[in-house]
């Protein structure tokens, strides 16, 4: 036992394969994800400084005066020091609309990253399965290979016997370079699966087999998070389009502004006709209005209207397609099951005719060239099997993602 235990401690875990959950896990930190997710961080951070701008601003100042001629209302040395406060009250809007459109960018980016990191784990589903759909494959060529081999080694003892001929060793020969060729193919395929994982997930992963996909069966009908993420842009590019019509309104400011100044007059204050301290508080409220700017900021609205108009054509068309996609995932998912009845049927027939050839090729009732034929439809049902049924969970996957619902969630 503790043999066992010191083993689990020094073999690292790397060595261990993953599954379908563990790699959407470790999806997670793929690149573009994480770039999707500082930019949402960025966004917040400039918010923030927008919203900071719209409240009171403080201003401190100060100068110090010397004057080599001093006069009666100009003293040899003046300090003086002022602070204001200063805010707007109105602006037309601009600030409440500025606010909604950081909000909804702030939405509609969240539901972008939400949308990509399912978009991933898809992705990630699909390799997984085409991986494991390759290995099945590989497994059934290497068995055909050494069932050919084992006859080209049967036949190779009749040919030094001489009960059958040189082209019939040839044929079998013939055959086992194909079926090389073809293992070397799902060998190169299973390689590039193994790659794109590692480019999608960052790190080099072992794929472990067990995993499936839990079949959605909800009929409530939800939007994707790209669409929703389209919906919150639509209500972005709404707001910017008001605020840039607020420059139409007038703007209300407020300031008050204190001050004090000290004069130092060289001459004891013979010259000075006022106090040596001088101090001011002034508050005003501003009214600005731009009433005629030959049409420039109804100009800027109509164009910033227009983006939100293309952008709710887009909407409505990808919301079509969403509902589209959906369908044909449905459709396919029904397809799917019927190939795995088809290729179960097709995997029993061609088992039974393989038993019947290979016993008459044996008893020498048939040639090679029918035993082949056999042999390899009897591999290809196998290996269709197989496909169809982990091709069936990249098509449940499907359903689930058009649905909008959260792929990782349905994964066991």
């Amino acid at each position: 036992m503790r043999k066992s235990l010191v083993f689990l401690l020094i073999v690292p875990f790397s060595l261990f394969g993953e599954n379908l959950l563990q790699l959407i896990e470790l999806s997670k930190n793929n690149k573009m994800i994480d770039s999707s997710r500082i930019g949402i961080e960025s966004t917040k951070d400039t918010y923030d400084s927008v919203k900071s701008s719209y409240m009171p601003q403080i201003n401190l100042g100060g100068s110090y005066r010397y004057n080599t001629k001093e006069t009666s209302g100009m003293p040899e040395k003046t300090a003086s020091i002022q602070g204001s406060l200063d805010y707007v009250i109105y602006d037309g809007g601009k600030k409440g609309n500025t606010f909604d459109y950081y909000d909804s960018t702030i939405k509609s980016s969240t539901k972008s990253l939400e949308d990509l990191t399912n978009q991933t784990a898809l992705q990630v589903v699909s390799y997984y399965y085409n991986y494991l759909s390759y290995i099945a494959q590989k497994e059934t060529k290497l068995q055909e290979i050494e069932q050919l081999q084992a006859q080209y080694s049967r036949l190779k003892k009749f040919l030094d016997a001489g009960t059958t001929t040189e082209d019939e060793v040839q044929k079998i020969i013939s055959n086992i370079e194909i079926a090389n060729v073809e293992l070397h193919e799902l060998e190169l395929n299973i390689q590039t699966i193994t790659h794109n994982l590692e480019y999608i997930l960052g790190q080099s992963v072992t794929i472990e087999n067990g995993s499936s996909v839990k079949e959605y069966e909800s009929k409530e009908l939800k939007l994707r998070a790209d669409i929703k993420a389209l919906e919150y842009q639509l209500e972005a590019l709404k707001s910017n389009a008001k605020a840039t019509k607020s420059g139409n309104l007038p703007t209300v400011s407020f300031n008050n502004t204190l001050s004090y100044s000290d004069y130092d007059y060289d001459n004891g204050g013979s010259l000075s006709t006022a106090s040596d301290d001088y101090e001011r508080n002034l508050s005003t409220i501003n009214l600005s209005w731009n009433i005629f700017d030959f049409g420039a900021t109804n100009k800027s609205y109509e164009a910033a209207y227009k983006q939100y108009l293309a952008l709710k054509s887009q909407y409505e068309y990808e919301k079509n397609k969403a509902n589209v996609d959906l369908k044909l995932a449905k459709r396919a998912f029904e397809i799917g099951k019927l190939k795995i009845e088809s290729a179960k049927a097709g995997l029993k027939a061609a088992n039974s005719a393989y038993d019947l050839i290979k016993a008459q090729y044996e008893n020498g009732i048939v040639d090679n060239i029918s035993y082949l034929q056999a042999l390899t439809e009897k591999y290809s049902a196998e290996s269709s099997l197989k496909v169809a049924l982990y091709d069936l969970e990249v098509r449940k996957a499907n359903i689930i993602y058009y649905s909008g619902e959260t792929l990782e969630e349905y994964i066991k």
